[in-house]
Order: C-alpha cells, then structure tokens, then sequence
C-alpha cells in the first residue's frame, strides 16, 4: 500500500486525570473514506482535535506523506491540507451564515466569495440559509454550515467528527455521495460516526478505538457487524447489541420496528385510554402553527420532521420552557426536558457533575427547601447517576467540559430521569451515543413507558422514531401533520415530511 497522507502513532493525550489517549493510531490514505468508531469516550474526537491542531498530544507522532510533523495550531493543520469539521460548533453566532463561511476566505473579494459559496452549495446540494443570522438558525443548518466553511477552502483531508447526527436520511445520504466523491478525486476522508450502517455503508477502511487505544483497523470488506460490535465493547454484550437497537420490548409489543407497538389494539384506542398529561391546543407562534396534540400516560408519543419545522419550539412548549404566543398549553408543573444542544442548553460545561445535576435537582422539594442546598445528598445522587449511566468521569468533581460528547448525554439523561417527572420531552436523545449507549438509552424510554411515564420523542432519526413511538406525528412548516398507521415507515414517513401532508392536526 501507498505512503499514508496522514499517519498517527502512538498518540497520548491526558486531560488531568483522565486519560483520553493511550497509544491511539490512524492511517488515513488519499482516495479512501475511513470510518472511526468507538464507544463514547474512547478517545475518537480527541484523536481528531489531536489532528487538526486543536489539542497537543502529551505523546506519539504525527506523520504526513511520510515526514514527521508538528501540527500546534489548526493553522499548522490546515497548512497540510487538513480540514476539520466539529462536532460542536465552531460558527459566530452574530454573524450570518454567509458571513461565516467567508472568514474562511480571506483574502478573496465580496463578489468572489459569494461564487465560491453559490458554486459550493450547487455541488454539494448542502442548501442553507445564507442571509440569516447563525443564532438564529436550528441545528441541522448549523451543521450543513460548518461542512460548507471546511470544504470551501478545498482540503486534502477532509475530517469529519458526527456530521450526520442532525441532517435528516435524504441529506446523509447526500452527503455520503459528496464524501464518496471526493475520494474517487483523489482526497482523503476522515469519518466518526456511531450508526454502524452509516459507517459501514461509506467506508473503505475502518478503525476502532477502545479506551484510548487503536483495537482494530481492517478493510471494510474483512469486517462484520457483530466484529465491530465486539471490537467496542467487548464480546460479551456483542451479540445483543449488533441484533438491533430499534426493539420495542413492552408488554403486548409486536417487536417490530414498523409494525403496531399495541398488538391487536390500535394506538389511538390505546392513547383513548390512558390518563391525558400534557395537551397543547391550537397554540401559534413565530415557528408553531394551531398545534393541537395529546400526550397520555404510559405512550411514547414519535415526532418526526425535518429539521428547522417547528420541533424545537414545539419541545419548549411541551416541556413550559416556553409559553406560546396564542393558544393553550397544558403541561405538568414539573417536565423531565433532554435538549437538542447539550452544550448550550443542557450543561454548564465549567461546572462540575454534582453542580451540574444541582441545576436541576435543586427544584425538588427534597434539595431545594432551604438556603444552603444538602449538598452531601446532590454529591450522592451525581455518584448514582455517573454509576448508573455509567458515565466515563473519574469522579463527579469532573468537570462536564472534560468529557466527551456522549458522556455529557448521559448526565443529562440520568439527571433528567432523576427528577420523577410524569413527562419527559427528549430532542434527539441519543444523538453522539454510540450503539451501546443508545440501546441503554432506547431500553430506558420503553421501561418508563411502560411503568406510566409519558413520553415526547422528538428525533432527526427515522428509525428511532419508528422503532420506538406508538404514536407519529411529523412537524412540516410549524404543523403537527398525524402519521396513518398505514404510512408508518420510512418511506410513508418521509414523504409526509417532504410533502406537508393532506392534514393538520
């Protein structure tokens, strides 16, 4: 085989006491599309920072074409042609989307830059709203942003950190077919993704990290599902997880992804049945248009759509985050709220896990009743929710910026379950999990629905949706459009997606 265009050795990286790379290595050759897994936290996205510039290794070499190289800063990096796409955002926020994906064209006038950037988008059909302020935008047009800034300036190596964890399936398969492209002219891609089928449907090579370190690199072709599974997570739990994440196992189930989760009885008589516990009633606003919906106990309730259709507000509502400008909203005084953003809405990243789970739990009767907060108790119940969701964190003094994306989804999750809510509104809650995790994640939403707790899954993820939703509703320019039992699939799905639906509800 060729001189790797990029090849790291031996890479170390500690942050305090976490060891976040233990001896990880990667080669990454031109024409190829590599796949990079692991379970959460096992050093994928410290790897990449490590590559584009973002982080020093504390150990290893980096090599490029063959020579050893020092890459200090993401300028080093993208002096070689690496380009990096974040899995958090790196975009201004005041600025426009057009205004953003310039910065990476200095030197280049105003009329140049917007050729370069029609040219792009043309080629790519990554479409985003270019006039508009990026605070303003969802988080799928944040992410069809940061891909565009990085591809604009032509790298050698592209390197991709979760890019496909908010686009819908259309756009991910789009995006497949650009990365598959820019391989056969000759670049090289780096892909981190935790769908296995994705990953598996792209790559021409694949690399596992396990704990920090490389535990496997192989040809796609020399590896399976169930290989990959155990290269992850070990061969114990191997078999039950590369079966399948998307399993409705409650009582009365037929198991099937598509199929009637009640059996024989419909969901609506079902829903009809149960006690109702959140209900929002021709509510409008800016994003949201006469939305009327039913949550009852012990349902999950399935909320698909494209991204940027009203389903982030819609969440704020449900969850009395938000009051809505008309209309009504019924909601419990307390509501469990996963966020679409973990950083921005979800965490405080310079506070600590007990700090972090305090945040919520201080609304309780139990930690909130007096001015000083037990917080003997709270360090307990961050100790309980680190075990339990077996979150990756030495211990809960551990600040929440220290871990990786899937790590800091845990906390959020055990935090919210914490709370002994009757509703729990959840944005993409596995979104950087990887299979392990999800299934954990997935097992946890059927339990509590089948324990009595309602449940809001709102979800980028068809499969998710399908799998574990007894009832589907896609949100399609701000209206909540009921999905026929006869239309729950993918295809059904996605073309009330695309095309609004003959009825709102």
């Amino acid at each position: 085989m060729s001189v790797p265009l990029v090849r790291l050795r031996g890479i170390e990286r500690w942050f305090g006491r976490v060891r976040a790379l233990a001896g990880a290595s990667l080669e990454l050759h031109a024409g190829e599309v590599h796949g990079v897994i692991g379970s959460n936290g096992a050093g994928k996205s410290t790897l990449l920072n490590v590559l584009g510039g973002l982080l020093a290794p504390d150990g290893g070499t980096i090599e490029i074409a063959g020579a050893p190289t020092a890459i200090g800063s993401p300028r080093d990096a993208w002096s070689h042609g690496i380009g990096l796409v974040h899995q958090h955002f790196t975009l201004v926020p005041a600025l426009t989307v057009r205004e953003n994906l310039a910065l990476g064209l200095r030197g280049r006038s105003f009329q140049e830059i917007d050729q370069i950037v029609d040219v792009t988008i043309e080629q790519t059909g990554l479409w985003v709203p270019l006039d508009a302020p990026v605070r303003s935008i969802g988080v799928g047009d944040r992410q069809r942003t940061e891909i565009l800034k990085t591809l604009l300036r032509d790298p050698k190596l592209l390197v991709l950190d979760e890019p496909t964890a908010v686009l819908t399936p259309e756009e991910v398969d789009g995006l497949f077919t650009l990365l598959r492209t820019l391989a056969r002219e000759g670049k090289a891609v780096a892909l981190v993704a935790h769908k296995l089928d994705e990953v598996l449907a792209v790559s021409d090579r694949l690399t596992v990290l396990r704990t920090g370190e490389t535990v496997l690199s192989a040809q796609r072709s020399d590896v399976s599902v169930r290989g990959l599974v155990a290269a992850m997570v070990g061969d114990g739990v191997a078999d039950e997880i590369a079966v399948g994440v998307y399993r409705k196992d409650r009582p009365g189930s037929s198991g099937g992804a598509h199929g009637n989760p009640k059996g024989d009885e419909t969901t609506a008589g079902v829903a009809d049945a149960a006690p109702l516990v959140g209900r929002v009633v021709d509510v409008h606003d800016d994003a949201l248009v006469d939305v009327t919906l039913e949550v009852h106990a012990g349902e999950v309730l399935g909320v698909a759509g494209v991204e940027g259709n009203g389903q982030h507000e819609l969440a704020l509502v449900l969850s009395g985050r938000r009051a809505p400008i008309a209309g009504q909203a019924h909601v419990p005084e307390e509501v469990a709220f996963i966020p679409q953003d973990r950083q921005r809405e979800g965490l405080v990243v310079d506070f600590d896990l007990t700090e972090n789970v305090a945040l919520a739990l201080s609304r309780l009767d139990r930690f909130g009743t007096g001015a000083l907060m037990p917080w003997e108790d709270l360090e307990k119940e961050a100790e309980r929710i680190r075990t339990r969701f077996d979150v990756a964190a030495p211990s809960t003094e551990t600040l929440a910026g220290a871990l990786s994306g899937g790590n800091q989804q845990r906390v959020i999750i055990g935090r919210e379950l914490a709370l002994g809510a009757p509703m729990l509104v959840a944005e993409n809650p596995t979104r950087g999990l990887d299979v392990a995790a999800a299934a954990y994640v997935h097992g946890e939403l059927t339990r509590l629905a089948s324990e009595g707790l309602a449940i809001v899954l709102i979800s980028t993820d068809l499969d998710e949706v399908l799998g574990l939703a007894d009832r589907v509703v896609v949100m399609t320019r701000g209206r909540a459009v009921d999905v026929p039992e006869s239309e729950r699939s993918r295809e059904g799905v996605g073309a009330l997606m695309l095309s609004g639906g003959a009825e709102a509800t």
